[in-house]
């Protein structure tokens, strides 16, 4: 009889799973404790119970085992305008996206909680790889804005789109930092967010409220 290796794919997909989450809430332990700037792969890896390469394997760079949302960070803004509805602008579903996460409480919003936050803020490598990340978005949203427009590829304006609405979730994703810092608690900067992220996206109407609607 034929070997039905669905059963054994699965499993050992479970086990890389599981072996990248406990190597990451190793990591992740060890950079309060310590500092990112602190902790060695080497350390990692001795925590986790793994070879210093497996650590590596899973993750090509420290950073990466410290900003473990990064993929849907980047792609956030991007897949929230390839998904808006019918008569929606980006700029609309960007809003709302927004808003959404806020209610939420979403890590990838900002709410990292003020220890993640104060490791962020006191690592170079941490806050260089986070503007980093904020460019890849930018980028990544100007892609599906020309994509979705139909806008040749010499026409600035997807990008000049992009700019500006990336500039907007920087600036707000900024905010929950700076109010984590501060000391207060997610209802407290949800509720100040909030207030905040509607007078930001107010500003862009005038000359967004139009471009890139859904059909």
């Amino acid at each position: 009889m034929p070997i039905d290796t669905t059963d054994t794919t699965g499993l050992r997909e479970s086990k890389k799973r599981e072996t990248r989450q406990l190597i990451s809430d190793h990591a992740t332990r060890l950079f309060l404790d310590q500092g990112f700037e602190q902790t060695t792969i080497a350390e990692i890896a001795t925590a986790a119970r793994v070879a210093k390469k497996t650590v590596t394997n899973y993750f090509q760079r420290k950073e990466d085992l410290a900003l473990d949302h990064q993929e849907e960070f980047v792609a956030g803004l991007a897949e929230a305008v390839a998904a808006r509805t019918a008569g929606e602008s980006a700029l609309g579903a960007l809003r709302g996206a927004f808003l959404t996460a806020v209610e939420q409480h979403n890590p990838v919003a900002g709410f990292s909680g003020p220890d993640f936050s104060r490791m962020i803020a006191e690592s170079p490598t941490l806050t260089a790889r986070l503007r980093d990340l904020h460019d890849q978005r930018e980028h990544a949203l100007a892609q599906t804005l020309a994509a979705t427009t139909g806008t040749p590829d010499d026409d600035i304006t997807p990008r000049a789109v992009a700019a500006q609405l990336g500039a907007a979730h920087r600036l707000l994703f900024q905010r929950i930092q700076e109010l984590t810092l501060a000391g207060h608690d997610n209802t407290h900067i949800a509720t100040v967010v909030t207030r905040e992220a509607v007078q930001v996206f107010a500003l862009l109407e005038p000359g967004l409220s139009e471009y890139a609607i859904a059909s």
